[in-house]
């Protein structure tokens, strides 16, 4: 029977100071320079708080040397040098739980990580159901860590104790984790798949980001205004307003006018200053009420959620009220028609039943292939593949006419994956 995990409540070697000087900087360069193991890493952001998403807090630990709380914002102010973190380290292992949420901050001020072994990946290959760091540090290690500040506002100064205890202990377990999870990755046959994987997302989370092509398209439940040109108006124009809003004060969108609250206005259209104060959520301060210390931290930006006035909404709705027929916007089609160029095919399956059967029995087919093989190697059929690209499989014309291994390729399937899957999906979309 597996004992209940042990909490860990603090770093073995206390809770680190931040470090916010170039001399603290050099000093911890000197330190992790003279030690020859991998470096354990995390970040921070202030997601949800501020306009940006840039990291406000660095974590770094390796053994021999003490972990290091680094305040990016304040030695990029004083002219850091990030390169001498980088020659410090040499080709070390970097060591990260979901690498693709903080490899571009990484890259963004100059950090260049040469070699990844992801936690988190690690743990999908592994079969895992549930992959946070907490859970997966009770799994291998019998450990387990309050998770209670991971959504804190980490752009606050000075950082409270607490919070650099949270930090510190998101990387105080990481080597040991990553030596656990070598082991087990090793005696499941699956190393040289986490290899691939591990540089694949270390060469993708280090690229420059692709912009949206149609950014106020991300609004959340836009797809209610699809036929409704006029609504799209509404919310394009509230969002691109917000996005300016939120740029300039340097607060996050979400504080100044929630989705919801754009969808609605957008949906009822108000013609007049009536209809207008009927639309509570564009008259009222965006509050966040979710019973914790989050309270609080929202709460601090409440003088510039003040100077954005529901007159400035009004106006905005106006404006796209009155702009001509043929200015307003609609949505971008999705690709319906086959052939080699199509990319993505619908996800919908009530919608490959009804238009495209033929196809629907393939696609089934493969995912019946698919699930086999999950069975077989202990891996999720997710993992296996991504499931839009077995959908482009079998959307295309004539598939079981195709290299399906070169499809899975130029797809982006790893190698292994290729290898794995190629041969046992051609025989299905025969």
């Amino acid at each position: 029977m597996n004992k209940e995990p042990v909490l860990q409540t603090e770093p073995k070697e206390g809770v680190p100071e931040v470090t916010d000087t170039l001399a603290g900087f050099e000093l911890i360069c000197e330190q992790y320079a003279a030690v020859n193991t991998p470096l354990a890493t995390d970040a921070e952001r202030a997601s949800g708080y501020r306009y940006g998403h840039e990291d406000w807090l660095i974590q770094f630990k390796r053994d021999g040397a003490p972990i290091a709380l680094l305040d990016p914002i304040a030695l990029d102010e004083q002219g850091v040098d990030w390169n001498a973190f980088n020659e410090a380290v040499g080709d070390a292992e970097w060591i990260l739980h979901d690498s693709r949420q903080d490899l571009p901050g990484f890259a963004q001020i100059g950090l260049k990580p040469r070699r990844l072994f992801d936690t988190e990946i690690a743990a999908k290959l592994l079969g895992l159901h549930r992959v946070g760091l907490a859970y997966v540090t009770a799994h291998f290690l019998g450990i387990t860590l309050a998770k209670e500040h991971s959504a804190a506002d980490w752009s606050y100064r000075p950082l409270p104790r607490d919070w650099r205890n949270y930090a510190a202990l998101d990387v105080e377990l990481l080597s040991d984790l990553e030596r656990a999870m070598t082991h087990e990755l090793k005696r499941q046959g699956k190393w040289e798949w986490a290899q691939e994987e591990f540089d694949y997302a270390l060469h993708e989370g280090l690229q420059p980001p692709k912009p949206h092509p149609v950014p106020w398209m991300r609004i959340s439940h836009i797809n209610v205004l699809q036929r409704d040109r006029r609504g799209l108006a509404v919310a394009k124009a509230l969002w691109t307003e917000r996005d300016r809003l939120a740029r300039e004060y340097d607060i996050s969108p979400s504080l100044l006018l929630a989705d919801s609250a754009i969808i609605e206005a957008a949906q009822r259209k108000p013609h007049n200053a009536s209809q207008f104060r009927a639309v509570r959520s564009l008259n009222e301060r965006v509050r966040m009420h979710l019973g914790n210390e989050q309270d609080k931290m929202f709460e601090r930006y409440a003088p510039i959620q003040r100077k954005v006035k529901p007159s400035l909404w009004k106006r905005t709705i106006q404006e796209a009220l009155d702009l001509p027929s043929d200015e307003l916007p609609e949505l971008p089609g999705k690709a319906a028609g086959h052939g080699e160029d199509v990319v993505n095919a619908p996800r919908s399956a009530k919608f490959w039943q009804t238009h495209e059967p033929k196809r629907y029995r393939q696609l089934q087919r493969c995912k019946a292939v698919l699930n086999q093989i999950s069975q077989d190697t202990c891996t999720p059929t997710d993992v296996l593949l991504k499931p839009q690209i077995l959908r482009n499989l079998c959307w295309t014309d004539h598939p079981h006419r195709r290299d399906v291994a070169q499809f899975l390729a130029q797809q982006g399937a790893r190698p292994w994956q290729v290898d794995l899957l190629s041969e046992s999906l051609s025989r299905a979309i025969m």
